[in-house]
């Protein structure tokens, strides 16, 4: 079965009701991102950043997979499907995606201030969080974000990815974030990369890469019946 990886960003949230930042000029819910997002903003004021992703885990709650998401678990049927995404919203595990990889954290965990290594995911109805919450070690935790200004640690893993892929897809990024961006350049030379966007980036012309200039859910549509070809 030929290893498919997708790597996905915020367009294909969008559909989904899932705002980015990018879409309000620097602004996240009318936060400048980099007060809600940043390693600084986190240290400067932490008790913002809790509250700020205690409304995004709540507004994640009504949100729900779209077709773009559902298509990828479909094509689990056909295909080894790998998806690395920079999303931090679970739209792809709801969906039913079985390998999923976050570059960027993921929005319903949080981690020990103290031992990075433990990992918590957050159930209803207890999503919030404070500066006063504590583990069960009695050590404060942060959201099990990457912030703006600190290293991506499933960075390797993922490039690890991109040079197994038989096929590789990006789906509704701007191929500006790095280091997420330069996935596309670790893919062997010769294999066949899918971009799909409604506003595509320029790409790379000593790459094999066909363009489908729309948005997630209408061209993971028309991928799925190009893909036809290389099962």
């Amino acid at each position: 079965m030929k290893k498919l990886v997708i790597s996905s960003g915020a367009g294909i949230s969008a559909e989904s009701g899932i705002t980015t930042f990018r879409d309000a000029g620097g602004l996240w819910e009318n936060y400048p991102v980099m007060k809600v997002a940043s390693a600084d903003g986190f240290r400067e004021n932490p008790a913002l950043i809790h509250e700020f992703y205690n409304k995004r885990r709540d507004q994640l709650q009504s949100a729900q997979p779209n077709a773009a998401h559902l298509i990828l678990k479909e094509l689990e049927k056909d295909f080894d499907v790998q998806v690395i995404t920079q999303n931090v919203d679970n739209l792809h595990e709801k969906a039913g995606s079985s390998k999923v990889l976050h570059l960027h954290g993921e929005l319903m965990k949080v981690r020990s201030m103290k031992n990075p290594n433990r990992i918590y995911e957050l159930k209803e109805p207890n999503l919030h969080t404070s500066i006063d919450t504590r583990d069960e070690y009695g050590d404060p935790v942060r959201p099990h974000i990457v912030f703006f200004q600190e290293d991506v640690p499933n960075f390797q893993p993922a490039v690890e990815l991109a040079q197994e892929a038989d096929i590789f897809v990006v789906i509704g990024t701007s191929l500006v974030v790095y280091p997420a961006a330069s996935l596309l350049y670790y893919v062997r030379p010769g294999i066949p990369i899918f971009y799909i966007d409604p506003n595509p980036a320029q790409v790379p012309s000593d790459r094999n890469i066909t363009v489908i200039p729309k948005k997630a859910t209408e061209g993971m549509a028309e991928l799925a019946a190009l893909l036809k070809d290389y099962k």
